[in-house]
């Protein structure tokens, strides 16, 4: 540790590329991992759409947004208001409208964590060029040594060498790992956002035909419900 310690000084500016993508590098784990383990995932999913097909069901949409309101840092919450506040408009303008919410929820979810694969990349091939350069400068300075010199001089080049390269695996390879997680992580957030949109239409859908069907048995009272009807109508 020591002798890396003294590689980094006396070599700042070749390793100052590694270190500053290391540094980036853990801002961005720490930010995404803050998201995608702590705000995004839902732990009460199947609890809260229990709650919202109840509501849903029984016509209560103003009740069932102000439950989504509730949840508004879950994205699976935020799509699933996307539909509701559109429950008044036709069909197309609902699937539309969670086809957005589902959008924009990915595209949070997702951002920023393949910068971490860049970075990794990045990180490696700095720590080649030093290697390299490591090299170039313990051959030129062999070439001009003394005999009783040069195996020093060619020892102290190859460390020089080695060393960066392993800072520069150094960086890369946990970024590797913190990228497998966080996709891992986000695929998992944006399947349950796909679900929730799918599961929101879906509740539209058999509400519109429970209506439906009260209206042509007995004729349904439409004040008898409070917020806005559920409306399936092809344009």
């Amino acid at each position: 540790m020591g002798d890396m310690f003294r590689f980094v000084v006396e070599n700042i500016g070749h390793v100052f590329p590694i270190l500053l993508s290391a540094a980036v590098a853990v801002v961005i784990i720490l930010e995404r991992s803050m998201a995608l383990m702590v705000h995004y995932p839902m732990n009460n999913y199947e609890p809260f759409f229990d709650r919202l097909r109840g509501l849903i069901m029984r016509d209560r949409v103003q009740e069932a947004v102000a439950l989504c309101e509730q949840y508004r840092s879950k994205p699976a919450a935020r799509v699933a208001r996307a539909g509701l506040m559109r429950a008044h408009q036709p069909e197309e303008l609902i699937e539309n409208g969670l086809q957005i919410a589902v959008s924009e929820a990915t595209e949070r979810i997702q951002a920023r964590t393949a910068f971490l694969a860049t970075i990794a990349n990045v990180s490696t091939l700095f720590g080649l060029l030093g290697t390299i350069v490591g090299l170039v400068q313990s051959f030129n300075a062999v070439g001009s040594a003394t005999a009783q010199q040069r195996s020093a001089l060619l020892a102290q080049g190859i460390s020089t060498a080695m060393n960066a390269t392993m800072l520069g695996l150094g960086v890369a390879i946990p970024c590797m790992i913190a990228y497998a997680i966080l996709i891992n992580r986000s695929t998992k957030i944006v399947g349950q956002i796909e679900q929730a949109a799918i599961r929101v239409h879906d509740l539209m859908q058999q509400r519109y035909f429970t209506v439906e069907n009260s209206d042509t048995q007995g004729g349904a009272d439409e004040d008898a419900f409070p917020g806005p009807k559920l409306v399936r109508r092809r344009s």
